[in-house]
C-alpha cells in the first residue's frame, strides 16, 4: 500500500504540487526500492506538507485581511480637485498625509493652501458654483468647513439637505453675514428668503470652501425651481392652445372652450397624454398606443423576516419573445385643429419609437424608430405642414444594430446638420448628415478604431471632441483616449497619450483640461494639459503604492494573444497570490462576463479585492474579453449574434494556452471558471461545451435560456424568437455536463427570473448528474457575492481544483 501511493507523482501534482516535486518524486520512487519504507514515508510526509499550504485557514485569513487592507492602502495615495472661474485647486494624498494646492489658471503658478491664504488668494479659489438643483446628500465623509457668505440685505434661512432628500433647518443668516458649518463632501445644503423664494443651493466640496449668495446664486436657483415646478415636456408658452387626453382620445383645450380632434382612440387603442408642441405652437406630436398585457412573473419569499407564512408577489417582466405595445406618432395641427394623416404602416412591429426634437424653424419633427429584431435603426423626419415622413438617416445590419451603447447624435443647428455614430464601416465612427435631405455630407472620424462617445461640440469654429478607443495602435485597444477633429474630417489630433486609460475635465473656457490616467498595472497619473495639442502643462499628481507593496501586492500582468483564428488579438489580465513563487503551480480559476453590451476587463489600476481574495487561496485568477463583447471591430462583436452560449470561450481557451507557455507556473490541468448573470450562464457553458478544458463551474444567478430572460438584453443580441433560441440554452445541453458544477440564485431576483437556474437544477437531475446547489432564501440578483456564497465559492475552487478541504 505504501508502494502504491507514491507510486504515481502525476497525481501528487494535481494536487498541488510544485513542479521540482515531481523531480523529487522520481528520485523517490528509485529510492523505494534501495531504502527502508519508514524513512520515505518521513520524506513523503515533510515534502507534502510543505507543498500543500494553499487552502488553508491561514490563507483564507489572509484573504479576507485583503478586503479591507488593499482599499486603505489605495486610499493612502490619492487626489481630488475641483475646477474653479479662477483656476484650479486640489488636494494630493500621498502616505495618509493630505496637502491643499491652488493653479492659477491665467498664469499656470502653483501654490499652497497656505501661501493663497496668505496672499489673500485662496477664498476666489474657494468658492462653490451655484446649482439649480439639489438631491439627496450623498454619504462622503471628509469633513470639510463650508462658509456661506450672504451679501443680501435681508436675512436667509440655511437648510442641509438630509440623506433621504428631507430639509433640516439649520438656522438664519442675518444680512451681510457669515457663518461657518462643518459638514461633509457632497452634502447639499438649500438657502432661502421663505418657502417659495429660493437664496442658493450648494454641494460641499472636498476642502474648507466658500458659498456665496448673491444675485447669481438666486437667479441660479429660482431657475431650477421653476423648471422642476412646470411640465415643460407637455408645454410651450407660444402654443395658442393646449392638448389632453380625455376617454382615450385628444382635445383641444384654450380659454374659451375644448374641442375634441380625435375619436378613434379606445382602450385598447388609446392616446398617450404627452405631447411636444413645436417652436411657434403650430403643431405637435403625440403617440397613440396599442396596448397589449404584459408577461408577470411569481417570485416566492420563502422566509420572510416579518412572519411566518411564505409570501408571494407578482412582478412585471417582459421576456425575449412576448409581444409588445405599438406606439405611433401623430401629428396635430393646433391651428387647423385636426390630425394630418400619413402612412404610419413603416412604424410597425416596432421596439421603441421615440420623439426626439423639433426643428428650430418648427418645419420638421424627428422621431427615431427603431424595429423589433434591432436590424433596423431609423430617424425620421415628418414635414409638419404636409405630414410628408422621410428617412433622415436609416441604419440596418445582417447582424444587429447596438442601439443600447451606440445610439449616439448631436444636431449642428447652426447648419441644420446632424453628427451621427455607425458602425457601417465596419468600426464604429462618426457621419454628418444634412438634417433636411438625409444627404451623407462626409465621414468625420474613420480608421481601425472606434468612437466612444461624442463629448463637445463647437458648432463656431466647427470642431468636435470625442472619446476613442483603439486610436493608439500600439496600445491596448480597451484604452480610452480624448481626441479632436474638424466636423470636415480633417485636423485629427489625439489630446492624450499615455500608455492607459483616461478620464478627463475641462474648465470653464475649455483651454485646460484634467487628464487622469492608470493601467491596470500602472498606478494613476494625474496631468493638467492645454486642449490645442494636449500639451502637457504640468505633472499634479502621480500615485504612490508603497503601502500595498509592504502588503506584497503582486501587479496584475496584461497579456495578449490570438484568438480562435489565429490573427484577432485577445487581450486579460493575470491576478496571483502575495505568497506567489515561480516556482510553484498554479491552478487558473476564470472570472467570466462575455455580456455583448461592454467589455468587461479592468483596464484602470485599483485593488481587484474580489479576484485577489479568491487567488489568495493559491489560484492564478484571469480575466479574457474574447469575440463577441463590446467596443472592437463590428466584425468582432458580431460573434455573439444568435450566439450566446459561445460566450468567446474558444478564444479565451487560446488565450489561456498561450499564456501557460509564456508562465510555465501556469497549470491547465486544473481550470475553474465563474461569473454570474451573463456570466453564470457563460461560466456553466463552459463546461458543458469545453468540458475537456474547464474542470470547475461556479454560476450564480445565470440567465441560462434566453427565453427565460428580460426581453431587451437577449433580444438586443438573439433577435427575435426562433430556434436558435433552443440551441443556446444551458438546459438544452445539461446531459453534456463535464466536471465538478456549482450552482447559487437568490429566490427573490428581480433581475434574471431565478426559475432560469432551477430549470437547469431540472435538467441536471434527469440527466443524473452530480452538482452542488443553493437557493438563497431572501436573495437577489447577486446573491453569489454576498459573504456567504463567496465563502462557498472559495471552498468549492479549493477542494475541486486543490484537491484538500478547505480552512483546515
Amino acid at each position: 500500500m505504501k508502494h502504491s501511493l507514491i507510486a504515481d507523482p502525476q497525481l501528487l501534482v494535481h494536487h498541488g504540487l510544485n513542479r521540482s516535486l515531481s523531480n523529487l518524486m522520481r528520485k523517490l520512487i528509485f529510492m523505494l526500492l534501495h531504502v527502508r519504507p519508514f524513512i520515505l514515508t518521513g520524506l513523503l510526509f515533510f515534502q507534502i506538507s510543505c507543498v500543500f499550504a494553499q487552502g488553508t485557514i491561514k490563507d483564507y485569513q489572509r484573504a479576507e485581511e485583503i478586503r479591507i487592507s488593499f482599499p486603505d492602502a489605495l486610499k493612502a495615495s490619492s487626489f481630488n480637485y475641483k475646477w474653479c472661474d479662477h483656476g484650479l485647486i486640489f488636494e494630493c494624498t500621498q502616505a495618509g498625509q493630505k496637502s491643499f494646492s491652488i493653479l492659477d489658471g491665467t498664469s499656470a503658478e502653483t501654490m499652497t493652501m497656505k501661501e493663497a491664504k496668505k496672499l489673500g488668494r485662496y477664498e476666489a479659489f474657494s468658492q462653490l458654483p451655484p446649482l439649480g438643483c439639489w438631491s439627496k446628500s450623498g454619504g462622503h465623509q471628509i469633513p470639510v468647513v463650508l462658509t456661506f457668505k450672504n451679501t443680501f440685505d435681508r436675512p436667509v434661512r440655511i437648510f442641509w439637505v438630509q440623506h433621504d432628500g428631507k430639509l433640516k433647518h439649520y438656522g438664519i443668516i442675518d444680512a451681510g453675514k457669515r457663518r461657518s458649518i462643518s459638514t461633509f463632501d457632497s452634502h447639499q445644503w438649500v438657502i432661502d428668503f421663505s418657502s417659495n423664494k429660493l437664496a442658493g443651493i450648494f454641494s460641499a466640496s472636498a476642502w474648507d470652501c466658500t458659498a456665496t449668495l448673491n444675485t447669481n446664486s438666486q437667479q441660479r436657483a429660482m431657475e431650477g425651481f421653476h423648471k422642476a415646478s412646470e411640465t415643460t415636456e407637455n408645454g410651450n408658452d407660444k402654443a395658442k392652445t393646449k392638448l389632453l387626453t380625455q376617454d382615450y382620445n385628444v382635445w383641444l383645450r384654450n380659454s374659451k372652450q375644448d374641442h375634441r380632434i380625435t375619436t378613434e382612440g379606445h382602450q385598447e387603442d388609446p392616446f398617450l397624454n404627452k405631447f411636444h408642441y413645436s417652436p411657434d405652437g403650430n403643431y405637435a406630436i403625440g403617440f397613440q398606443e396599442t396596448r397589449v398585457t404584459g408577461r408577470q412573473i411569481p417570485l416566492l419569499t420563502s422566509a420572510p423576516r416579518d412572519q411566518v407564512q411564505p409570501t408571494m408577489k407578482w412582478i412585471d417582466y417582459a421576456k425575449a419573445g412576448d409581444a409588445l405595445s405599438q406606439r405611433r406618432p401623430r401629428l396635430f395641427n393646433l391651428i387647423k385643429k385636426h390630425v394630418l394623416p400619413y402612412d404610419d404602416s413603416t412604424f410597425s412591429d416596432s421596439w421603441n419609437v421615440r420623439f426626439l426634437r423639433w426643428s428650430p424653424d418648427s418645419a420638421q419633427a424627428y422621431i427615431l424608430f427603431n424595429q423589433r429584431g434591432h436590424q433596423q435603426l431609423s430617424l425620421r423626419s415628418i414635414d409638419a405642414r404636409t405630414g410628408r415622413l422621410q428617412d433622415i438617416v436609416n441604419e440596418t445590419s445582417e447582424t444587429f444594430i447596438d442601439y443600447s451603447q451606440k445610439t449616439m447624435f448631436h444636431w449642428l443647428d447652426q447648419t441644420n446638420e446632424l453628427v451621427w455614430a455607425s458602425e457601417r464601416d465596419g468600426w464604429n465612427h462618426l457621419y454628418r448628415f444634412d438634417a433636411v435631405t438625409g444627404k451623407q455630407i462626409n465621414q468625420i472620424t474613420q480608421g481601425e478604431w472606434v468612437v466612444r462617445r461624442i463629448e463637445h461640440v463647437d458648432e463656431d469654429r466647427g470642431i468636435i471632441w470625442f472619446a476613442a478607443m483603439g486610436i493608439h495602435p500600439d496600445q491596448d485597444p480597451y484604452h480610452v483616449h480624448l481626441a479632436r477633429i474638424n466636423l470636415d474630417g480633417t485636423g485629427l489630433v489625439t489630446l492624450t497619450e499615455g500608455d492607459g486609460t483616461h478620464q478627463w475635465e475641462f474648465n470653464a473656457d475649455r483651454s485646460l483640461f484634467v487628464d487622469r490616467w492608470s493601467r491596470v498595472d500602472l498606478p494613476e497619473r494625474v496631468q493638467l494639459r492645454e486642449a490645442k495639442k494636449g500639451t502637457v502643462v504640468e505633472d499634479l499628481f502621480t500615485q504612490d503604492i508603497s503601502e500595498l507593496r509592504q502588503q506584497n501586492f503582486t501587479l496584475p500582468i496584461r497579456f495578449a494573444s490570438v484568438g480562435r483564428d489565429n490573427q484577432t488579438m485577445i487581450y486579460g489580465t493575470l491576478i496571483r497570490p502575495s505568497t506567489f513563487n515561480p516556482e510553484n503551480s498554479y491552478p487558473v480559476i476564470e472570472h467570466i462576463y462575455a455580456g455583448p453590451h461592454d467589455f468587461h476587463v479592468g483596464k484602470q489600476f485599483g485593488g481587484h479585492v474580489s479576484q485577489r481574495r479568491l487567488a489568495e487561496l493559491g489560484f492564478v485568477v484571469v480575466q479574457i474579453d474574447g469575440m463577441g463583447t463590446n467596443w472592437r471591430s463590428k466584425k468582432f462583436h458580431d460573434v455573439c449574434w444568435k450566439n450566446l452560449s459561445d460566450a468567446g470561450l474558444p478564444d479565451r481557451i487560446a488565450w489561456l494556452k498561450a499564456a501557460a507557455k509564456q508562465y510555465p507556473w501556469i497549470d491547465l490541468s486544473r481550470v475553474g471558471i465563474y461569473g454570474g448573470s451573463a456570466g453564470g450562464q457563460n461560466a456553466l457553458a463552459a463546461v458543458l461545451h469545453h468540458g475537456e478544458f474547464y474542470k470547475a463551474a461556479a454560476s450564480d444567478c445565470g440567465c441560462h435560456d434566453n427565453r427565460m430572460d428580460k426581453i431587451w438584453w437577449n433580444e438586443a443580441w438573439m433577435g427575435k424568437l426562433g430556434p436558435h433560441y433552443r440551441q443556446n440554452s444551458n438546459v438544452t445541453h445539461a446531459k453534456k455536463l463535464r466536471g465538478d458544477l456549482f450552482l447559487t440564485v437568490g429566490e427573490i431576483d428581480t433581475n434574471v427570473d431565478p426559475a432560469s437556474t432551477l430549470q437547469v437544477v431540472d435538467a441536471l437531475i434527469q440527466n443524473k448528474k452530480d452538482f452542488e446547489f443553493i437557493l438563497v432564501p431572501n436573495g437577489g440578483h447577486g446573491i453569489g457575492e454576498s459573504d456567504y456564497l463567496f465563502r462557498r465559492r472559495q471552498d468549492f475552487f479549493v477542494r475541486s481544483l486543490l484537491g484538500v478541504e478547505p480552512r483546515r
